[in-house]
C-alpha cells in the first residue's frame, strides 16, 4: 500500500492555477506534519510548503510565498497544495511528505512518507 498518492499536476499556462492532492493511508495523517517538495531537471530536492499536524502553522518558500498554499484535512486524510499565478521557473515534479518525530527516546527521531510525485508543467 502506498501511504501518499499525489495527483493534480499538468500542463498550464503562466499566469494559471493548479490544485495538487495528496491522499494518505496506512498511519496516522492527523499526527504527521505534512510538507510539498518539487523537483526540477537537474537540480536538488526543494521544499516548498509545510503545514503542522494540527494545521495551525504554515510555511512557505520564498520563491512561493504570496502564490501557493498549504492546506490540509484531517478528516479526509488530505493535504492540498493550491498554486496560483504559476511561473515557468515552477516547472518540477512535485512531491508530498509526511514527517512526524519521535521524542521518546535519547535522540528525536524523524520518520517520513514520501509520494511517487506528479508533474507540474507551466509553459505556453
Amino acid at each position: 500500500q502506498v501511504p501518499l498518492v499525489e495527483s493534480g499536476g499538468g500542463l498550464v499556462q503562466p499566469g494559471g492555477s493548479l490544485r495538487l492532492s495528496c491522499a494518505a493511508s496506512g498511519f496516522t495523517f492527523s499526527t504527521h506534519a505534512m510538507r510539498w517538495f518539487r523537483q526540477a531537471p537537474g537540480q536538488e530536492r526543494e521544499l516548498v510548503a509545510t503545514i503542522t499536524s494540527s494545521g495551525s502553522t504554515t510555511e512557505y518558500a520564498n520563491s512561493v510565498k504570496g502564490r501557493f498554499t498549504i492546506a490540509r484535512d484531517n478528516a479526509k486524510n488530505v493535504v492540498y497544495l493550491q498554486m496560483n499565478d504559476l511561473k515557468p521557473e515552477d516547472t518540477a515534479v512535485y512531491y508530498c511528505n509526511a514527517r512526524r518525530i519521535d521524542r521518546s527516546g535519547l535522540r528525536p527521531e524523524a520518520f517520513d512518507y514520501w509520494g511517487q510525485g506528479t508533474q507540474v508543467t507551466v509553459s505556453s
